[in-house]
Protein backbone atom coordinates (compact mmCIF):
# COMPACT_ATOMS: atom_id res chain seq x y z
CA UNK A 1 0.00 0.00 0.00
CA UNK A 2 1.37 3.33 -0.69
CA UNK A 3 2.31 5.60 2.28
CA UNK A 4 0.66 9.19 1.76
CA UNK A 5 2.07 12.98 3.42
CA UNK A 6 -1.20 12.80 5.36
CA UNK A 7 -1.38 11.75 9.09
CA UNK A 8 -3.83 10.62 11.33
CA UNK A 9 -4.98 13.56 13.47
CA UNK A 10 -3.89 16.09 10.64
CA UNK A 11 -6.27 19.18 11.40
CA UNK A 12 -6.56 18.35 15.00
CA UNK A 13 -5.33 21.47 16.77
CA UNK A 14 -4.05 20.59 20.73
CA UNK A 15 -3.03 22.93 23.82
CA UNK A 16 -0.14 21.52 25.66
CA UNK A 17 0.06 22.90 29.05
CA UNK A 18 2.20 21.10 31.90
CA UNK A 19 6.19 20.56 32.01
CA UNK A 20 8.35 17.88 32.10
CA UNK A 21 7.30 14.16 31.12
CA UNK A 22 3.54 13.07 31.39
CA UNK A 23 1.82 16.13 29.22
CA UNK A 24 4.84 16.81 26.81
CA UNK A 25 5.15 12.79 26.25
CA UNK A 26 1.79 12.69 25.38
CA UNK A 27 1.88 15.70 23.08
CA UNK A 28 4.85 14.26 21.58
CA UNK A 29 3.36 11.22 19.81
CA UNK A 30 0.54 13.67 19.13
CA UNK A 31 2.34 16.03 16.99
CA UNK A 32 4.38 13.20 15.44
CA UNK A 33 1.00 11.93 14.16
CA UNK A 34 0.20 15.33 12.58
CA UNK A 35 -1.70 17.32 15.51
CA UNK A 36 -0.47 21.19 15.47
CA UNK A 37 0.49 21.34 18.80
CA UNK A 38 1.09 24.44 20.78
CA UNK A 39 3.24 24.00 23.83
CA UNK A 40 2.42 26.93 26.17
CA UNK A 41 6.17 27.70 28.34
CA UNK A 42 6.48 30.46 31.31
CA UNK A 43 9.16 32.85 29.58
CA UNK A 44 12.53 32.58 29.42
CA UNK A 45 13.05 29.45 31.23
CA UNK A 46 10.59 27.17 29.41
CA UNK A 47 9.68 23.41 30.52
CA UNK A 48 12.31 22.19 32.84
CA UNK A 49 13.07 19.57 30.88
CA UNK A 50 15.45 21.94 28.26
CA UNK A 51 17.63 21.72 31.22
CA UNK A 52 17.82 17.95 32.31
CA UNK A 53 20.45 15.71 31.66
CA UNK A 54 22.99 15.78 28.99
CA UNK A 55 22.68 19.68 27.50
CA UNK A 56 24.56 20.77 24.49
CA UNK A 57 24.43 24.33 23.59
CA UNK A 58 22.06 25.62 26.01
CA UNK A 59 19.18 22.62 25.72
CA UNK A 60 19.38 19.43 26.22
CA UNK A 61 19.82 16.73 23.85
CA UNK A 62 16.38 15.00 25.06
CA UNK A 63 14.38 18.36 24.93
CA UNK A 64 14.88 18.07 20.87
CA UNK A 65 12.98 14.69 20.69
CA UNK A 66 10.48 15.26 23.09
CA UNK A 67 10.10 18.97 22.00
CA UNK A 68 9.38 17.84 18.36
CA UNK A 69 6.82 19.03 15.90
CA UNK A 70 5.81 21.64 18.55
CA UNK A 71 5.03 25.05 18.27
CA UNK A 72 6.69 26.91 21.21
CA UNK A 73 4.49 29.76 22.81
CA UNK A 74 5.63 31.56 26.11
CA UNK A 75 2.80 32.80 28.50
CA UNK A 76 3.07 33.74 31.52
CA UNK A 77 0.28 31.71 33.55
CA UNK A 78 0.49 33.81 36.75
CA UNK A 79 -0.35 36.83 34.94
CA UNK A 80 -4.45 37.30 33.96
CA UNK A 81 -3.24 38.39 30.21
CA UNK A 82 -1.14 35.47 29.98
CA UNK A 83 -4.23 33.46 30.95
CA UNK A 84 -6.46 35.50 29.32
CA UNK A 85 -4.30 34.38 26.18
CA UNK A 86 -3.93 30.98 26.53
CA UNK A 87 -7.97 30.54 27.18
CA UNK A 88 -8.27 32.39 23.96
CA UNK A 89 -6.05 29.72 22.33
CA UNK A 90 -8.02 27.40 23.98
CA UNK A 91 -11.53 28.27 22.46
CA UNK A 92 -10.03 27.28 19.04
CA UNK A 93 -8.16 23.90 20.12
CA UNK A 94 -9.93 20.56 19.99
CA UNK A 95 -7.81 19.45 23.00
CA UNK A 96 -6.35 20.27 25.78
CA UNK A 97 -3.30 18.34 27.49
CA UNK A 98 -2.56 19.58 31.02
CA UNK A 99 -0.65 17.81 33.87
CA UNK A 100 -0.77 20.56 36.98
CA UNK A 101 -1.39 19.92 40.22
CA UNK A 102 -5.41 19.16 40.33
CA UNK A 103 -7.27 22.49 40.79
CA UNK A 104 -4.54 25.02 39.40
CA UNK A 105 -6.20 25.02 36.20
CA UNK A 106 -9.22 25.87 38.30
CA UNK A 107 -8.00 28.60 39.90
CA UNK A 108 -7.12 30.00 36.74
CA UNK A 109 -9.90 29.92 35.26
CA UNK A 110 -8.90 27.34 32.98
CA UNK A 111 -10.31 24.43 33.83
CA UNK A 112 -12.80 22.42 31.98
CA UNK A 113 -15.86 23.90 33.14
CA UNK A 114 -14.61 27.38 31.99
CA UNK A 115 -13.79 26.40 28.81
CA UNK A 116 -16.21 24.11 27.52
CA UNK A 117 -18.72 27.17 27.41
CA UNK A 118 -17.65 28.18 24.92
CA UNK A 119 -15.99 25.19 23.23
CA UNK A 120 -18.22 22.71 23.93
CA UNK A 121 -16.30 19.42 21.59
CA UNK A 122 -12.95 20.25 23.83
CA UNK A 123 -11.32 17.33 24.41
CA UNK A 124 -9.44 18.14 28.07
CA UNK A 125 -6.92 15.30 28.98
CA UNK A 126 -5.69 15.57 32.83
CA UNK A 127 -2.75 14.39 33.97
CA UNK A 128 -1.83 14.07 37.66
CA UNK A 129 0.18 11.59 40.25
CA UNK A 130 -3.23 10.17 42.02
CA UNK A 131 -6.20 11.32 39.93
CA UNK A 132 -8.86 14.58 39.87
CA UNK A 133 -10.56 13.43 42.73
CA UNK A 134 -10.08 10.87 45.78
CA UNK A 135 -8.25 10.95 49.21
CA UNK A 136 -4.54 10.93 47.43
CA UNK A 137 -6.06 13.72 44.92
CA UNK A 138 -3.63 16.81 46.52
CA UNK A 139 -0.77 15.10 47.44
CA UNK A 140 2.24 15.46 45.43
CA UNK A 141 3.03 12.93 42.54
CA UNK A 142 6.14 12.03 40.78
CA UNK A 143 6.79 9.35 38.92
CA UNK A 144 9.32 7.67 40.92
CA UNK A 145 6.30 7.80 44.20
CA UNK A 146 3.60 6.65 42.17
CA UNK A 147 5.25 3.77 40.24
CA UNK A 148 5.72 2.52 44.13
CA UNK A 149 2.15 2.75 45.20
CA UNK A 150 0.84 0.83 42.12
CA UNK A 151 2.25 -2.46 43.17
CA UNK A 152 5.23 -2.09 39.77
CA UNK A 153 7.95 -1.47 41.71
CA UNK A 154 7.17 -4.42 44.48
CA UNK A 155 7.73 -6.91 41.83
CA UNK A 156 11.22 -5.24 40.75
CA UNK A 157 14.04 -6.59 42.17
CA UNK A 158 15.93 -9.65 43.86
CA UNK A 159 13.70 -11.47 47.07
CA UNK A 160 15.18 -9.41 50.17
CA UNK A 161 16.52 -6.48 48.44
CA UNK A 162 15.34 -2.87 48.32
CA UNK A 163 12.79 -2.77 45.41
CA UNK A 164 14.18 -1.23 42.07
CA UNK A 165 13.43 1.21 39.21
CA UNK A 166 14.78 1.52 35.85
CA UNK A 167 16.82 4.04 34.95
CA UNK A 168 13.83 5.38 33.46
CA UNK A 169 10.74 7.71 34.14
CA UNK A 170 8.77 5.15 32.83
CA UNK A 171 5.83 6.44 35.12
CA UNK A 172 5.23 9.49 33.36
CA UNK A 173 5.96 7.63 29.75
CA UNK A 174 3.41 5.21 30.35
CA UNK A 175 0.81 7.87 32.00
CA UNK A 176 1.67 9.79 28.51
CA UNK A 177 0.70 7.29 26.30
CA UNK A 178 -2.46 6.51 28.60
CA UNK A 179 -3.48 9.97 27.71
CA UNK A 180 -2.51 9.98 23.57
CA UNK A 181 -4.80 6.59 24.07
CA UNK A 182 -7.77 8.18 25.86
CA UNK A 183 -7.65 11.55 23.64
CA UNK A 184 -7.49 9.58 20.74
CA UNK A 185 -10.69 7.36 21.92
CA UNK A 186 -12.30 10.72 22.80
CA UNK A 187 -11.51 12.29 19.89
CA UNK A 188 -13.10 9.14 17.81
CA UNK A 189 -16.61 9.14 19.82
CA UNK A 190 -16.44 13.25 19.25
CA UNK A 191 -16.51 12.28 15.92
CA UNK A 192 -19.26 9.62 15.67
CA UNK A 193 -21.81 11.40 18.26
CA UNK A 194 -24.93 13.70 16.86
CA UNK A 195 -24.00 16.31 19.90
CA UNK A 196 -20.03 16.33 18.72
CA UNK A 197 -19.06 17.40 22.17
CA UNK A 198 -15.54 16.43 24.17
CA UNK A 199 -14.90 14.93 27.67
CA UNK A 200 -12.57 15.10 30.58
CA UNK A 201 -9.79 12.53 30.42
CA UNK A 202 -8.39 11.48 33.85
CA UNK A 203 -4.95 10.05 33.87
CA UNK A 204 -3.56 8.95 36.78
CA UNK A 205 0.50 8.47 36.80
CA UNK A 206 -0.24 5.58 39.75
CA UNK A 207 -2.93 4.27 37.53
CA UNK A 208 -1.06 3.67 34.45
CA UNK A 209 1.24 1.81 36.04
CA UNK A 210 -1.71 -0.17 37.79
CA UNK A 211 -2.51 -1.20 34.34
CA UNK A 212 0.62 -2.85 33.64
CA UNK A 213 -0.31 -5.49 36.57
CA UNK A 214 -1.18 -8.32 34.76
CA UNK A 215 -2.81 -11.04 37.04
CA UNK A 216 -1.44 -9.47 39.78
CA UNK A 217 -4.73 -8.45 41.44
CA UNK A 218 -7.03 -11.58 40.34
CA UNK A 219 -4.44 -13.78 41.93
CA UNK A 220 -4.63 -12.06 45.08
CA UNK A 221 -8.37 -11.73 45.50
CA UNK A 222 -8.64 -15.49 44.37
CA UNK A 223 -6.12 -17.15 45.75
CA UNK A 224 -4.54 -14.94 48.57
CA UNK A 225 -1.12 -14.82 46.69
CA UNK A 226 0.32 -11.74 46.43
CA UNK A 227 3.19 -11.36 43.79
CA UNK A 228 6.70 -11.04 44.79
CA UNK A 229 10.30 -9.98 43.34
CA UNK A 230 11.59 -12.65 41.53
CA UNK A 231 15.18 -10.98 40.13
CA UNK A 232 15.28 -11.66 36.28
CA UNK A 233 12.69 -14.44 36.21
CA UNK A 234 9.15 -14.40 35.69
CA UNK A 235 6.95 -16.11 38.52
CA UNK A 236 4.94 -18.88 37.37
CA UNK A 237 6.88 -19.43 33.95
CA UNK A 238 9.77 -21.21 33.32
CA UNK A 239 12.05 -21.41 31.77
CA UNK A 240 12.66 -17.64 31.40
CA UNK A 241 15.76 -16.08 32.63
CA UNK A 242 18.79 -13.90 32.12
CA UNK A 243 22.27 -16.02 31.96
CA UNK A 244 25.94 -14.97 32.17
CA UNK A 245 27.80 -16.28 29.65
CA UNK A 246 31.69 -16.99 28.70
CA UNK A 247 32.69 -13.84 27.69
CA UNK A 248 31.04 -11.42 30.32
CA UNK A 249 27.83 -10.57 28.14
CA UNK A 250 24.15 -11.89 29.24
CA UNK A 251 21.96 -13.60 26.99
CA UNK A 252 17.93 -13.67 27.78
CA UNK A 253 16.05 -17.28 27.21
CA UNK A 254 12.58 -17.80 26.96
CA UNK A 255 12.04 -21.37 26.75
CA UNK A 256 8.61 -21.89 28.04
CA UNK A 257 6.85 -23.28 25.58
CA UNK A 258 6.33 -27.45 26.10
CA UNK A 259 8.13 -28.10 22.29
CA UNK A 260 10.37 -25.25 23.01
CA UNK A 261 11.95 -26.37 26.20
CA UNK A 262 12.27 -29.98 24.50
CA UNK A 263 14.13 -28.32 21.80
CA UNK A 264 16.29 -25.91 24.59
CA UNK A 265 17.41 -28.70 26.68
CA UNK A 266 18.70 -30.82 23.50
CA UNK A 267 20.91 -28.38 22.45
CA UNK A 268 21.82 -26.89 26.20
CA UNK A 269 23.64 -30.72 26.45
CA UNK A 270 20.65 -32.37 28.58
CA UNK A 271 18.54 -34.29 26.66
CA UNK A 272 17.23 -36.62 29.48
CA UNK A 273 15.56 -33.13 30.55
CA UNK A 274 13.91 -32.70 27.15
CA UNK A 275 12.30 -35.96 27.61
CA UNK A 276 11.40 -36.03 31.44
CA UNK A 277 7.58 -36.62 31.63
CA UNK A 278 7.88 -34.50 35.11
CA UNK A 279 8.51 -31.10 32.72
CA UNK A 280 6.58 -31.58 30.19
CA UNK A 281 4.46 -29.03 31.24
CA UNK A 282 4.70 -25.72 33.06
CA UNK A 283 3.56 -26.50 36.07
CA UNK A 284 6.06 -29.15 36.07
CA UNK A 285 9.06 -26.97 35.22
CA UNK A 286 7.89 -24.94 37.60
CA UNK A 287 8.27 -27.07 40.40
CA UNK A 288 12.01 -27.71 38.94
CA UNK A 289 12.66 -24.31 38.24
CA UNK A 290 15.99 -24.57 40.10
CA UNK A 291 17.56 -27.49 38.19
CA UNK A 292 16.47 -26.01 34.91
CA UNK A 293 18.07 -22.96 35.72
CA UNK A 294 20.96 -24.20 37.00
CA UNK A 295 21.31 -26.23 33.75
CA UNK A 296 21.37 -23.29 31.85
CA UNK A 297 23.31 -21.56 33.55
CA UNK A 298 26.15 -23.18 32.95
CA UNK A 299 25.72 -24.13 29.61
CA UNK A 300 25.83 -20.60 28.97
CA UNK A 301 28.85 -19.82 30.94
CA UNK A 302 31.16 -22.08 28.72
CA UNK A 303 30.31 -20.49 25.80
CA UNK A 304 30.55 -17.15 24.62
CA UNK A 305 27.38 -14.84 24.00
CA UNK A 306 27.30 -14.89 20.01
CA UNK A 307 27.66 -19.20 20.19
CA UNK A 308 24.62 -19.32 22.50
CA UNK A 309 22.76 -16.99 20.58
CA UNK A 310 23.54 -18.86 17.18
CA UNK A 311 22.27 -22.04 18.20
CA UNK A 312 19.50 -20.86 20.23
CA UNK A 313 18.28 -19.38 16.38
CA UNK A 314 18.88 -22.71 14.94
CA UNK A 315 17.08 -24.39 17.57
CA UNK A 316 14.07 -21.74 17.24
CA UNK A 317 14.57 -20.75 20.63
CA UNK A 318 14.04 -17.25 21.97
CA UNK A 319 16.56 -15.35 23.06
CA UNK A 320 18.66 -12.29 22.32
CA UNK A 321 21.17 -10.06 23.44
CA UNK A 322 20.82 -7.50 26.33
CA UNK A 323 21.36 -4.14 24.76
CA UNK A 324 22.54 -0.83 25.69
CA UNK A 325 21.94 2.15 23.49
CA UNK A 326 25.31 1.72 21.52
CA UNK A 327 24.08 -1.67 20.55
CA UNK A 328 20.47 -0.74 19.34
CA UNK A 329 22.29 2.25 17.26
CA UNK A 330 24.75 -0.31 15.68
CA UNK A 331 21.89 -2.95 14.77
CA UNK A 332 21.25 -3.76 11.44
CA UNK A 333 17.34 -4.42 12.46
CA UNK A 334 16.39 -1.19 14.52
CA UNK A 335 18.39 1.15 11.38
CA UNK A 336 15.99 -1.27 9.13
CA UNK A 337 12.74 -0.91 11.19
CA UNK A 338 13.05 2.87 10.92
CA UNK A 339 13.91 3.38 14.88
CA UNK A 340 15.95 6.31 14.46
CA UNK A 341 15.25 9.45 12.93
CA UNK A 342 17.97 11.89 12.14
CA UNK A 343 17.38 16.03 12.59
CA UNK A 344 19.47 19.15 12.35
CA UNK A 345 20.28 20.73 15.24
CA UNK A 346 22.59 24.61 14.68
CA UNK A 347 24.06 22.02 11.49
CA UNK A 348 25.06 19.16 13.39
CA UNK A 349 23.18 15.97 12.75
CA UNK A 350 21.50 14.20 15.49
CA UNK A 351 19.73 10.73 15.42
CA UNK A 352 16.31 10.72 18.10
CA UNK A 353 13.89 7.74 18.41
CA UNK A 354 11.07 7.70 15.78
CA UNK A 355 7.37 7.45 17.95
CA UNK A 356 5.45 4.35 17.61
CA UNK A 357 3.26 2.60 16.83
CA UNK A 358 3.74 2.27 12.62
CA UNK A 359 1.21 3.04 10.92
CA UNK A 360 1.02 1.32 6.99
CA UNK A 361 -0.38 3.98 5.21
CA UNK A 362 -0.32 7.29 6.81
CA UNK A 363 3.00 6.80 9.28
CA UNK A 364 3.88 9.52 11.72
CA UNK A 365 7.10 11.69 11.19
CA UNK A 366 9.12 14.04 12.78
CA UNK A 367 8.77 17.20 10.80
CA UNK A 368 11.21 19.98 13.07
CA UNK A 369 12.99 19.04 16.59
CA UNK A 370 12.49 20.78 19.62
CA UNK A 371 12.35 24.42 19.13
CA UNK A 372 14.10 27.20 21.36
CA UNK A 373 11.76 28.44 24.14
CA UNK A 374 8.84 31.31 22.68
CA UNK A 375 10.29 30.58 18.81
CA UNK A 376 6.66 30.12 17.52
CA UNK A 377 4.99 32.79 20.08
CA UNK A 378 4.57 35.74 17.82
CA UNK A 379 3.29 33.40 14.67
CA UNK A 380 0.65 31.88 16.83
CA UNK A 381 -0.49 34.98 18.36
CA UNK A 382 -0.15 37.25 15.21
CA UNK A 383 -2.19 34.16 12.94
CA UNK A 384 -4.55 32.88 15.54
CA UNK A 385 -5.46 35.09 17.69
CA UNK A 386 -5.12 37.84 15.08
CA UNK A 387 -2.80 40.26 17.34
CA UNK A 388 -1.38 43.48 15.77
CA UNK A 389 2.37 43.71 16.45
CA UNK A 390 1.84 46.62 18.60
CA UNK A 391 -0.15 44.37 20.70
CA UNK A 392 2.65 41.39 20.72
CA UNK A 393 5.38 43.97 21.53
CA UNK A 394 3.53 45.02 24.34
CA UNK A 395 2.71 41.89 25.57
CA UNK A 396 6.63 41.10 25.44
CA UNK A 397 7.66 44.70 27.05
CA UNK A 398 4.88 43.62 30.07
CA UNK A 399 6.56 40.26 30.69
CA UNK A 400 3.55 38.76 29.46
CA UNK A 401 5.10 36.48 26.67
Amino acid sequence: MTTTSRRPLDGIRVIEMGQLLAGPFAGCMLAYFGAEVIKIEPPKTGDPIRGWRVVEEGTSLWWRSLGRNKKSVTLDLKQDAGRKLAKQLIDGADVVIENFRPGVMEDWGLGPADCKEKNPGLVYARISGYGQDGPYANKPGFASVCEGISGFRYVNGFPGDAPVRPNLSIGDTIAGIHAALGITLALLERERSEEHTGQVIDVALYEAMFNLMEAVVPEYDGAGVVRQASGTTVTGIVPTNTYRCRNGKYVVIGGNGDSIFQRLMQIAGHPEMATDPRMANNAGRVAHEKIIDQALADWCARHDSEDILALLEQARVPGGPIYNVEDMVADPHFNARGLFEQVEINGKPLKIPAILPKLERTPGRTDWPGAAVGSHTDHVLRDLLQLEEADIQALRAGGII
